[in-house]
């Protein structure tokens, strides 16, 4: 009995020698590399769509940054004309008063002192 239990598992450790055969160990590295290859594509298709979202932003960013530069401009423009305007009404209110100080003296007559 003990030799054929000794004979079974001898059978057993040959069938899974022999069942391990070379052409496994050449897939894997096939394998490897096109998984290898798939992952480089991965990766540059990944730096490209980043590359993109930073050039789109940086755009973005620009256009931004001309837009308030336009406001800026527009702010300082509007801010002169007030400027001018007030300093032209307070010239004319300034004309105006003159005039009507002129306009009171004509029509006034100059105060009688009594002769003596």
């Amino acid at each position: 009995m003990k030799k054929l239990i000794a004979t079974v598992i001898a059978g057993l450790f040959a069938t899974a020698a022999f069942a391990q055969t070379p052409a496994t160990t050449a897939a894997a590295p096939a394998a490897a590399k096109a998984e290898a290859k798939e992952a480089k594509a991965d990766a540059k298709a990944t730096a490209k769509e980043t590359k993109a979202h930073i050039k789109a932003d940086a755009k973005a960013a620009k256009a931004e940054a001309e837009a308030n530069k336009d406001v800026a401009v527009a702010q300082a423009d509007a801010k002169a004309d007030k400027a001018d305007a007030h300093a032209k009404a307070h010239k004319t209110k300034a004309k105006a008063h003159e005039k009507a100080v002129k306009a009171d003296a004509a029509v006034t007559p100059a105060p009688v002192t009594p002769a003596k």
